[in-house]
């Protein structure tokens, strides 16, 4: 009897070992709780290969996956990998979105589930355009998860064989924001200094013809490409209407980059001359650019990923070597480069090291190739610095040596002595010169830095400047500070039917007739396209505000000649006031947009305040003329 029951017991003691078996090989699932918000998820992915890229959805879902237990990297790898995600979305109170953190993926799929349990599947990556590839503006990969109230899976197909990198956070949409903006102020800084010293050191090239600066020029240049490429900016704002072409990709940015960095090398270091095993290491480095850039045109990825990443045990020990050889020469140089360009071609190997799979992709890494670069640039400003030094002591040695021969033969040298006054004259001229257009290409980049080109209004880096002392003057005196979000309706098809042209001439007469409108106190700005922003101060800003608003749908909806077409467009507008409706700059912004879109939504043409609920539409008599086209709402 107690063997009969035995028996029977095993099968049931078999199933339960099988069923903890199975829940210990899976990662744990996901919950969506407010707390968890920025969220990394790697710890409860799970991974799958598919190295002959032959799984369709139905049959992954029946396959075995790999907890990845922290892991966001595979590597360098002709194979796909799909990522599996479980979620359960019962403390789920806000929407989410799914961040993918690699923003130079080859192709990018993400299986989504509705509430029948079918899948919808959307592509991502590099293959499709920037918008296609995502449900917000963000520079990196990002979609909403389905309103689920049972727990669902998740299935993600990523495929790059330059390097499948894969780091997962859950975001909510107001804390995605937050961190959005802080990363855009970051990166915009390091965008800032990089351009800045480009354009100087693009001034200093063109006065002084060197070929060290014609290559430390082109090596800001591509490599400031290179990190809009990597950070997702380049995709966002410089090709976003399209997926990534060949030559703007992960491969052919840093190959470029690694040409002229290591032309550079050889102009400045002179390794030709006092250095030549490095310097055949460099021009074998740079036939391997060249030769991976092509191979990439004919769509060797996995190949030409591979080649860069030999490179960096070749090109990156040569030049810092090289940089050390020089300097324990004697030459200065050697040491700024050894130590700008050390941090830049180490933070390289880290990167060469994540796409490999050796490093994983994290927050420690992911800003230091921008950082090294801005720090490079600014150590190199200091070589500049120290080229003039050396100028200025080759001048002084010249006079002292004048200065002698001239002591010890006066009479014999007079009419020379004569010819070497007037050439440091000239030079001391020609100095002065060039100091004055070092001064005076300052303070052109400071003014480029803060206006519009086309329209010649202050632009947002400007309004940001000026908001933060309009707010500390209206905290310090209790006055309150008014924003007005102007956007302009129907200049799209204006833009799209006409042209850029004409476009571009909506967008100055509506600038003109805004500055005439505005009082000199008042901070008019373009943020951009079709928005404009006022920032108004006084005790009355609220009063002055709403009549400036009044005036702007007036003035701005008076029709436009452009050749022998009428052009008509009209101001929507968002008002908001400090301190009624927001306590700093960004949330007055905010309130101000979103009275703007309240208006949009109740068909244009009108202002709507913050607080209210109501959409102030003015008469206008020649809106009924146009109700029929739509031209104004539309």
């Amino acid at each position: 009897m107690l063997i009969r029951s035995l028996a029977l017991i095993r099968p049931a003691l078999m199933v339960m070992l099988l069923v903890l078996v199975s829940l210990t090989a899976h990662a744990a699932s996901v919950s969506l709780h407010d707390a968890e918000s920025g969220q990394e998820l790697n710890r409860q992915l799970s991974l799958l290969e598919d190295a002959e890229h032959a799984f369709t959805l139905e049959q992954v879902r029946e396959q075995t996956f790999t907890p990845a237990n922290g892991k966001t990297s595979t590597g360098q790898s002709r194979s796909a990998w799909w990522l599996k995600l479980d979620i359960d979305p019962r403390g789920q109170t806000q929407p989410w979105l799914l961040v993918v953190g690699a923003v130079t993926l080859h192709d990018l799929i993400i299986y989504l589930p509705d509430d029948q349990g079918q899948y919808t599947a959307r592509h991502s990556g590099e293959t499709v355009s920037f918008a296609a590839g995502r449900d917000i503006e963000y520079r990196r990969p990002v979609f909403s998860l389905p309103n689920l109230k049972m727990p669902y899976t998740v299935y993600l197909r990523t495929y790059d064989p330059a390097g499948n990198s894969f780091p997962l956070r859950l975001w909510q949409i107001q804390d995605l924001e937050e961190a959005r903006a802080q990363e855009n102020i970051a990166l915009g800084v390091i965008y800032g200094i990089i351009l800045a010293l480009l354009l100087y050191n693009l001034f200093v090239l063109l006065s002084l013809r060197d070929l060290a600066y014609f290559w430390y020029v082109m090596a800001t240049a591509s490599a400031l490409i290179f990190i809009m490429s990597m950070t997702g900016h380049g995709f966002q704002y410089l090709w976003p209407e399209t997926a990534v072409p060949w030559y703007l990709d992960r491969i052919t940015l840093p190959s470029i980059w690694g040409f002229c960095a290591s032309a550079f090398t050889q102009a400045l270091l002179q390794t030709k001359r006092h250095v030549r095993w490095a310097h055949h290491l460099l021009s074998y480095a740079c036939v391997i650019y060249v030769l991976a850039i092509a191979l990439e045109a004919l769509g060797q990825r996995w190949l030409c990923g591979w080649m860069i990443a030999f490179l960096s045990l070749t090109s990156i020990p040569a030049a810092l070597i090289a940089a050390f050889i020089r300097w324990r020469q004697g030459f200065f140089p050697g040491l700024l480069y050894l130590c700008g360009y050390g941090f830049v071609l180490t933070s390289i190997s880290v990167l060469l090291m994540r796409a490999a799979g050796i490093v994983q992709p994290g927050d420690s890494t992911a800003y230091i190739f921008p950082l090294s670069v801005a720090f490079e640039t600014i150590l190199f400003s200091f070589a500049l610095a120290y080229r003039i030094q050396l100028l200025k002591q080759e001048k002084s040695l010249a006079l002292e040596q004048a200065n002698q021969e001239k002591s010890a033969r006066l009479q014999l040298f007079a009419e020379t002595q004569e010819r070497l006054e007037k050439a440091v004259a000239e030079r001391t001229a020609e100095l002065e010169t060039a100091n004055q257009r070092l001064r005076d290409s300052e303070e052109e980049l400071r003014e480029i830095a803060f206006t519009d080109p086309l329209t010649q209004l202050p632009n947002r880096r400007y309004l940001l400047a000026r908001a933060e002392e309009a707010f500390a003057h209206a905290e310090r005196h209790g006055e309150p500070l008014a924003m007005l979000v102007i956007d302009l309706d129907n200049f799209k098809p204006i833009n799209d039917e006409h042209g850029h042209d004409a476009g571009d001439m909506v967008l100055e007469t509506t600038a003109v007739r805004m500055r005439q409108s505005v009082r000199h106190a008042d901070t008019l700005a373009r943020l951009g396209g079709d928005e404009f922003a006022i920032l108004i101060g006084g005790s009355d800003a609220a009063d002055k505000a709403r009549e400036l608003a009044e005036r702007l749908l007036s003035t701005l909806s008076n029709p436009l000649h452009y050749n022998e077409h009428i052009l008509r467009v009209t101001p929507s507008i968002g008002l908001a006031w400090y301190p009624a409706h927001a306590e700093n700059f960004d949330r007055l912004y905010r309130a101000a947009d979103k009275a703007l879109y309240r208006v949009k939504a109740h068909g244009r043409a009108a202002l709507a305040i913050a607080s209210e609920t109501s959409v102030r539409r003015p008469e206008l008599a020649y809106l009924d003329t146009l109700k029929a086209p739509k031209d104004l709402r539309d």
